[in-house]
This record gives structure tokens, sequence and C-alpha cells, in this order.
């Protein structure tokens, strides 16, 4: 992946131990609450990692980033950060190069859809240069009471649950199975509302979710293993991903 200006915006691959930490930081302010910038969100998987930085052009503040775990295929996915928290045999099977995204977070004072718009310009470069055929990883939702999402949920339940042959299975001690639980019908737009950005793009690309949610009380969230089958994106949507590389 190249380095990317668009506007006001530079995105690039980590390339020091700086910038690693200042995406660390980042991370901590975003899903631990470290206002004051002191603290770290660092954890094994990071080496394993290419790190996606993306700063203003004028200043270089740091206003996003996320992580990339290239996978072979299938086999391989017990490498994977998502695999701690769910049973992914049934993508065992997956024949063709993966890639986990993963750690994606925004400034919590920023608030720009161009920054999204760029992060997904290269993203479609990495996959186009990889030839990956699955991206996924853990959509998260900001808290862990499952109460403010439940139109999200049922949302996700009606309309965009994973085919059973890859759907990951139950693994950890702490999940909401909103696919079986929930029985209302959904407030589409207050569904649209509480369904975090990132998951809201994959899900217009033709992205797919678990049945269950996992609450994660170490990061404070709650998130919905998603996959995006690259050959299921809609030709329309895939041109225009392209044009924007």
């Amino acid at each position: 992946m190249r380095e990317k200006v668009a506007g006001k915006y530079r995105l690039h691959i980590a390339q020091s131990v700086a910038d690693l930490s200042a995406a660390q930081a980042l991370r901590h302010r975003t899903f631990r609450g470290g206002a004051d910038g002191t603290g770290l969100d660092a954890d094994s998987f990071d080496a394993l990692c290419d790190h996606i930085l993306i700063e203003t052009h004028k200043t270089g503040e740091l206003v996003a980033c996320f992580r990339l775990m290239c996978l072979p295929d299938g086999a391989a996915l017990q490498q994977s950060y998502s695999a701690q928290f769910y049973e992914l045999s049934p993508l065992s099977d997956f024949d063709g190069p993966m890639v986990e995204m993963g750690r994606f977070c925004l400034a919590p004072e920023v608030h720009d859809p161009d920054i999204l718009r760029l992060a997904w310009a290269a993203l479609t470069a990495y996959v186009d240069e990889i030839g990956v055929k699955l991206l996924f990883g853990c959509s998260s939702f900001h808290g862990t009471d499952v109460l403010p999402y439940c139109d999200a949920f049922a949302l996700l339940r009606d309309r965009h649950i994973g085919p059973a042959r890859w759907r990951p299975k139950i693994k950890s001690s702490y999940v909401f199975p909103f696919a079986a639980k929930l029985r209302r019908k959904p407030d589409l737009k207050r569904a649209m509302v509480t369904l975090p950005p990132l998951l809201r793009s994959y899900l217009m690309l033709g992205g797919w979710v678990s049945d269950h949610a996992v609450i994660d009380r170490d990061l404070n969230t709650i998130h919905v293993f998603t996959g995006l089958e690259i050959a299921a994106v809609p030709p329309a949507r895939a041109r225009l991903l392209r044009l924007a590389r």
C-alpha cells in the first residue's frame, strides 16, 4: 500500500516505532478512555500486522488508524484476533487470501466522513494488490449495554446474518445471541443511527455478520464478527472504490 494524500489527509503504513506508538496511543484514547494521552493500547497481534495511519496533511496530527493482518487462507484463521472470541471453524475451508481489519478508530474529537472514505480507498488498493478474497474483523459498538442497540441488532438479524456455511459459532462466555433472542421489529431510523460507521460501510458493500455479539469488557465494547466476500461487492460500488484509490 502506497502513501495516499486526499484533501487535507495523508494515509500511510507505519514505518517506525514512533508511528506504532502514536497508533497505540490513539487506540488507548478511543477504547480505554485515556484522555490524557499517556496510555498505550498494545497487544501481541500488533507485531503481526500492518498499521495504517491517517494524519492531517498540514500538521501531521493522527486522526485515525487501523491494522491489517494478512492470512493465506481459512486454515490460518486461528492466528487472528477474532479467533479469541469466535469459533471460526466453519471458515477454515475458505480458499484464498484473507485480511483481518482491526482496531479501527477515529480521534474522539474528529467527525469527518472523508476519513472513512480514504480508509476504504486504501483498503481497496490493498485488497487488489494481494488478491484478497475475504475481508473480516470485529465491528464494535461502544459500551457493554446491549439495550441501546437492540434496533440495530434486530436489523442485522433480519437482513445481514452471514451464510450458514461460513457463520462463526459461539466461543466466548459473554455473548448476546441476538438472532435467537430478539423478537422486536427494528425501528429502521434508530437502527441506522446506532450502527457504527465502519459496520454500515461493510453492509453497504454486501458484508454480513455473525448471529451473536460478544461483550468485551476489556475494551468496553460489544462486537459482531463481520465478513465481506470481495466477489460479492456490487460491481458499481467496486468501481467507485477503485476510482478513489
